[in-house]
């Protein structure tokens, strides 16, 4: 079993080697007779009556012990160092379950080694520097960034403070897809509208970008050079125009994310893949792995090798690379600068393409699962109650910038988060804009807020704020039901950050903190923080610190503020 240093992973550590050494204890004494312990776990109870944790040792067991599994249970419960596992009490429940239950004051000092880590309280080094990129967003730099965008950039840069925080070194990464046919269809429909906006009729491509940035665009550059580009050669204007459009546009691209809190450390041109030879290269790798087929005049890849029913195009007919072999090279890229793991985010429309470029990966003599795909489920807007489609600036989306302007950026940023990255997401404008209980972020906000506002109002009437972390003696005093379910789920934070990062699941912390909030909420309802016994003061004040700590934490891995007033 595999557990790292966290408040809790170390009682189930300490629970699992007593567990196993009671087995092996009773196979030396004859009651069980086995060869080897098949893996197992030690997990904390949906029901607090099952006890503080639980473990199915004795279930898994049964095979390999030819033995029913109650009997396992008892063979283990009568070898179990109570001592050393520092349990309290433990109980067989049902076919061979064992409940653990710990031992009194052990809330005390979960809560002691908490305070005692302070701004380290969450980080772990469960990723052992592990490097890992995250690469997200890549939208075309041919129009302004919409919902699906927002969803990738929230869900991605999420997923990348986690993983930072669970101790990977990780990287964001944003590849600039600025070669290939949409730059060429992006350069007619360029051409077009600064030859309209020099009044010129000419017809616009059938096949080209409709968004009314495009317009706006072509109008401010006339108005900086007028005709300059008229007298050009098509060819040669329409790459000015590129130029030019690609500029301003991963400007304002940079600019919205940046609005979103995204910052990315690398930015990585798709242009300089073919400049470099990276993608002539490639082809050349697979063509000597005799993994290509010539057909058609055209260079194939020969996808049934790994499980593909039909090959792809990697070299058209006349001699273009596809996106495909771009992209091959451009993921090769990624592992030759060392990273061990790399993790795509895309839309739930390119499923099919996972398959084909983990295929590729393997051809290159890479192992599928280094590279991951995240697809993300799309998003619908609501308003009024009803479905929202238009934007009022392109007239087909709308865009990150306006979904800013209308809800914030916390606000958007968890609710993109609230759900697996699997799930449709219904973003409800109204609710967003709510300063209720029913906002669930404004909920989670308020119980930090509520929680510096308790400090201060101590300030101001001249409590003594402990100047050290309390000690678990000093913190026993917090014996009532609503502080201890505070601070066994406050306990769990670390773990949920390391699970999180490890089953790329952003949206933990964002069910975490919720609950968290909640058992904050109703601790406060139940006991009195400024109370006039100092000792108990301290104690609860300490607590509810601490709860400000994993609230913000939680908060700021998700992009999202813990404002200290509301």
């Amino acid at each position: 079993m595999t557990y790292y240093t966290t408040p809790v992973s170390r009682r189930k550590e300490s629970i699992a080697q007593a567990v196993e050494q009671a087995l092996y204890a009773a196979r030396s004494a004859g009651t069980l007779d086995f060869t080897h312990i098949p893996a197992f776990t030690v997990e904390t109870p949906r029901e607090a009556a099952h006890g503080d944790f639980a473990t199915n040792a004795a279930m898994l067991m049964s095979k390999a012990a030819r033995q029913n599994p109650r009997a396992i249970a008892e063979a283990i419960a009568a070898h179990f160092d109570m001592e050393a596992a520092g349990v309290g009490a433990l109980e067989i429940a049902g076919p061979g379950f064992i409940n653990f239950r710990m031992p009194t004051g052990w809330h005390s000092d979960l809560l002691a080694e908490i305070l005692a880590q302070g701004e380290n309280f969450g980080h772990s080094d469960a990723g052992a520097g592990h490097k890992i990129q995250v690469e997200f967003v890549s939208a075309n730099p041919t129009g302004e960034l919409h919902m699906g965008n927002a969803r990738g950039a929230a869900i991605g840069d999420s997923l990348a403070s986690l993983l930072g925080m669970a101790g990977f070194d990780c990287q964001r990464e944003y590849y600039i897809n600025d070669a290939g046919n949409q730059i060429e269809k992006f350069g007619f429909s360029l051409e077009a509208r600064y030859l309209q906006a020099l009044g010129e009729e000419v017809d616009f491509p059938e096949d080209g970008y409709h968004g009314e940035d495009l317009p706006l665009l072509m109008a401010e550059l006339t108005r900086e050079i007028g005709d300059k580009f008229r007298a050009l050669a098509p060819q040669q204007r329409r790459e000015k125009l590129i130029a030019y459009a690609l500029g301003r546009k991963l400007a304002d691209i940079r600019a919205a994310l940046e609005n979103f809190g995204v910052s990315y450390d690398v930015w990585f041109s798709e242009q300089s893949l073919h400049e470099s030879g990276a993608v002539r290269d490639i082809i050349g790798e697979l063509r000597r792995g005799g993994w290509l087929l010539e057909k058609d005049n055209a260079l194939w890849l020969d996808c049934g090798r790994f499980g593909e029913e039909k090959p792809e195009v990697l070299v058209r007919g006349n001699g273009m690379p596809t996106y495909y072999a771009a992209d091959i090279a451009y993921h090769q890229d990624k592992f030759n600068r060392g990273f061990e793991t790399v993790i795509d985010i895309w839309g739930a429309d390119h499923h099919g393409h996972v398959a084909r470029m983990q295929g590729a990966m393997e051809a290159l003599g890479y192992r599928r699962e280094q590279l991951e795909v995240i697809l993300m489920q799309f998003v619908r807007l609501y308003q009024g109650g009803e479905i929202l489609k238009m934007s009022k600036r392109t007239g087909t989306y709308v865009t990150l910038n306006e979904l800013v302007q209308e809800v914030g950026r916390d606000a958007a940023r968890f609710i993109f988060v609230m759900r697996s990255a699997d799930n449709l997401i219904d973003f409800d404008l109204d609710l967003a804009k709510q300063q209720t209980a029913e906002n669930p972020v404004y909920y989670v906000q308020y119980a930090h807020a509520r929680i510096c506002s308790i400090i201060r109002m101590a300030e101001d009437a001249g409590y003594s704020l402990p100047q050290q972390p309390l000690e678990a003696a000093q913190l026993s005093l917090l014996t009532h039901e609503s502080e201890q379910a505070l601070i066994r789920r406050l306990a769990d934070f670390p773990d949920e950050v390391i699970i999180a990062a490890l089953q790329r699941e952003p949206h933990r912390i964002a069910v975490y903190v919720q609950e968290a909030a909640a058992l904050f909420h109703n601790f406060y309802n139940h006991c009195r923080v400024l109370d006039d016994d100092n000792a108990m003061f301290a104690a609860r004040i300490s607590l509810a610190g601490a709860t400000a700590t994993a609230l913000a934490k939680g908060l700021n891995a998700l992009g999202v503020s813990a404002p200290q007033r509301m």
